[in-house]
């Protein structure tokens, strides 16, 4: 299990990670997930021990990163989003020299089976060199785990890999969620529909909604903000659509009209039906804007910044100058 607490990371005046908290369960693969920046590498390396915390706390596989940390590496294993490798060494060689600095004392058994774990067993004997991008991430993975960790951490897993690489990737990552506490970090919006069980979404260091797939669209549909494609040009419809008592502002999208309801409790959608039938015109969709993962990132970092630009400025001003 992972339990964070109000962990924070601050680089001088820059604050990385801002005091976020969250639990990684066993038997599950956890999403971490978040545009390039968002936190999601920084997160990884304190909760790996790579990286101490600026204040707040971390306990992973009941030891603690800070007060504990070669507790928590004897349990964790690690896959950067840049593997480490040796490219000259065999895969076989590279994990028994692994397995050695791990102090593991059957090192070509475990090797063995790592790679046999990791579909790599016929090309034990191939230099990392020759092996393609997904073999090597899979060598990679091998490595994490050697020492058969409580915890699995993967940074990125399936980055740079081609599509047919990508899906057994995902394959072997949920067949291993089902034995670990698996973190799983990603900003490919569909691979973490795919593969996770439960989604953290993290934007500017801070968590901004945490659930299921399942549950994270149930969120975003409640109030939030409709789709709807008629038979006509959008432009010709926009304005219909405006002027209902149900939409508090409607605005075009490529082909079609996203409409945001004006009171979050009542559900816009009849309205609009209504509306279109009485013009006469073909409904061709109406539906929740947040129906997968991509929308509904986009829906919650919408939402966030909205919140955010909304918070009062001068404040810290005014105290100052009170004082």
């Amino acid at each position: 299990m992972i339990e964070v607490h109000d962990l924070v990371k601050r680089y001088g005046q820059a604050t990385a990670v801002k005091g976020i908290s969250f639990t990684a369960h066993p038997g599950q693969v956890t999403g971490f997930l978040g545009p390039n920046g968002a936190g999601k590498t920084t997160t990884m390396r304190m909760l790996t021990g790579f990286l101490p915390p600026t204040s707040g706390k971390a306990v992973v596989a009941g030891y603690d990163v800070f007060e504990q940390s070669m507790e928590v590496r004897k349990r964790v294993g690690y896959l950067p989003e840049n593997v480490p490798l040796y490219r000259d060494m065999t895969a076989l060689s590279y994990l028994m020299y692994m397995g050695e600095i791990r102090g593991i004392s059957n090192r070509r058994q475990k090797a063995q089976e790592v790679l046999e774990r990791v579909a790599l067993a016929d090309r034990a004997n191939s230099r990392i060199r020759t092996l393609s991008k997904g073999m090597r991430q899979r060598v990679g993975l091998a490595q994490a785990l050697l020492h058969d960790p409580e915890v699995l951490i993967l940074d990125e897993p399936t980055i740079g890999l081609d599509p047919f690489q990508v899906l057994e990737l995902r394959e072997l990552v949920r067949e291993l969620g089902k034995s670990h506490t698996l973190l799983f970090s990603t900003h490919i919006l569909s691979e973490a529909e795919q593969v996770c069980d439960n989604i953290i979404i993290i934007n500017h260091g801070q968590i901004i909604t945490e659930g299921s797939p399942a549950e994270l669209r149930s969120q975003l549909e409640r109030g939030g903000r409709v789709l709807l494609r008629v038979n006509v040009p959008a432009d010709t419809a926009l304005p219909a659509i405006q002027a209902l008592k149900e939409v508090a502002n409607a605005s075009l999208n490529n082909d079609s009209i996203v409409a945001v309801p004006a009171n979050p409790n009542v559900d816009p959608r009849p309205a609009i039906a209504r509306a279109v039938i009485d013009k006469g015109w073909d409904l061709v969709e109406l539906r929740p804007l947040a129906v997968n993962l991509e929308e509904i990132f986009l829906e919650v970092t919408r939402r966030e910044d909205e919140t955010t630009a909304a918070e009062p400025t001068a404040a810290p001003a005014e105290s100052e100058a009170a004082q």
